[in-house]
């Protein structure tokens, strides 16, 4: 491993921390030129210090520390970015910036814990910048990746407190909700047997819909933010206008045309799953309680629930079918499918991002509106889009373990995207002229179906 291979593997192990310093500037606000140097400290310390100790310790506990690294991150990270939003939502105005002994040394082990194995690869792949003795090489190593840390979480402390002082609930449920999911990040890469999931394509590709929820929930911050009759049928229209060119082009055509290759009339199966996709949102908003929140209509199952959940469930519910959707293009990816364009995973996970900052907007706003806290509001918009992820790593998991499985969930997904599309329209829809909703909707229908079949040359 020379010089250059160990700047690009300095700086791949300091983007953890580079996320978590983010996080701490925005939880704290303003940060003083202590807490800069303080952060990049801690962080560039176990940065270093880890592989050291994973080169020493050498290969005979390589699969134990392999075994346990993944969960020991995902726990610490987990218990403070539950702690971050939990003070977020508290109603104490003042939260304590968070750079005492106690919590930066559980994030500083949490960021590195996975460099014991870099260590470990030292025996095997020796580092050659010099040509001294191995530990030497070693010592060097490990004093470059804690310095590169060092400076790379101290830009990430100051990003950070540039935004978190404006926004500071926000902030925080924001960077608690990133710090939970490196962890599970961490975790499932571990968990999944079939290797799928190591790819960072799965893992950014799941997020990009996330991005879309985060920015959408964001809107609220904006003070004097408020919607109209007639931008909010077009926000409805061109929402709708994806949805259902995802569920036509994205999911269905594609899956006729697989069963068309093994049977004389795919398009059968094809029409049973759909089906059984309309009745599973069916049974979603018969059990499900959530209420629509422009039409003030409750549904599903008597429930104490606060209002605020329900009003968060109607999305959550709404994007079950998106994750399944989203997780189904990817394994097409990973199992190679001759009938499914490599480019339709990312196609499809930007037009659910784009699709997903209304909805967002549709949760937080009315919430926030109607008196509930701003950062509450914030949170309950994002929370509304976590569904996608989840359920998007599930179904590459399963379609990659059962192949065949593949076009029978993307016609279940298809219906599922169909019935739940057209039963929200007219719960949020203007009663005003809606020709610019009518217009919207097919926008947002001809562009997706442009990004999906639009060939580019090489």
């Amino acid at each position: 491993m020379g010089l250059f291979e160990l700047l690009l593997l300095s700086v791949g192990l300091a983007m953890d921390a580079f996320a978590v310093s983010i996080c701490k500037g925005l939880a704290s606000g303003k940060v003083t030129k202590k807490e800069y140097l303080l952060c990049g400290a801690w962080f560039g310390f176990f940065q270093a210090m880890m592989p050291l100790i994973g080169y020493l310790v050498g290969s005979n506990f390589e699969r134990f520390i392999s075994m346990i690294a993944p969960w020991v991150a995902f726990v610490l990270l987990s218990l403070i970015g539950g702690n971050m939003i939990k003070e977020a939502l508290s109603p104490e105005e003042d939260v304590s910036p968070g750079f005492d002994f106690k919590t930066m040394l559980m994030m500083a082990i949490a960021t590195s814990i996975d460099a014991l194995a870099v260590g470990i690869t030292f025996v095997a792949v020796p580092v050659e910048v010099f040509s001294s003795g191995r530990l030497v090489n070693v010592i060097f190593a490990v004093i470059m990746i804690g310095v590169i840390t060092c400076f790379i979480s101290m830009a990430g402390v100051k990003i950070g407190s540039v935004f978190g002082s404006r926004y500071r609930s926000g902030s925080e449920i924001m960077g608690g909700t990133i710090l939970i999911f490196i962890g599970f990040r961490s975790l499932i890469t571990y968990l999944d047997t079939s290797d799928s999931l190591s790819d960072s394509d799965t893992i950014f590709g799941m997020l990009i819909p996330l991005i879309g929820t985060l920015l959408g929930s964001a809107v609220i911050y904006a003070k004097k933010a408020r919607i109209s009759d007639d931008m909010r049928a077009v926000l409805v229209g061109s929402s709708s206008g994806i949805m259902v060119s995802i569920a036509v082009w994205g999911m269905i055509e594609p899956a006729i045309g697989g069963l068309n290759k093994v049977s004389l009339n795919g398009i059968i199966p094809v029409t049973i799953c759909f089906g059984l996709g309309v009745l599973l949102q069916i049974l979603l908003d018969l059990l499900v309680p959530h209420t629509h929140v422009y039409s003030n209509i409750t549904e599903g199952l008597k429930s104490r629930l606060a209002p605020e959940i329900k009003v968060m469930l109607t999305e959550v519910i709404h994007h079950i079918p998106e994750g399944i959707a989203l997780g189904s293009i990817f394994a097409a990816h990973f199992i190679k499918t001759e009938w499914i364009s490599s480019s339709v995973a990312f196609v499809l996970a930007v037009a659910i991002a784009l699709q997903n900052i209304p909805e967002a907007l549709h949760v937080s706003m009315p919430l926030r509106d109607t008196g509930t806290k701003t950062g509450k509001a914030f949170f309950m918009g994002v929370i509304s889009g976590i569904p996608i992820p989840l359920l998007g790593i599930i179904t590459v998991v399963i379609v990659v373990l059962f192949p065949n499985t593949l076009p029978y969930i993307m016609s279940v997904a298809g219906g599922a995207l169909i019935y739940t599309t057209i039963e929200e329209i007219p719960q949020i829809s203007s009663n005003k002229d809606n020709d610019k909703g009518a217009l919207a909707f097919v926008a947002g229908f001809a562009i997706v179906m442009l990004m999906i079949f639009l060939k580019i040359p090489a």
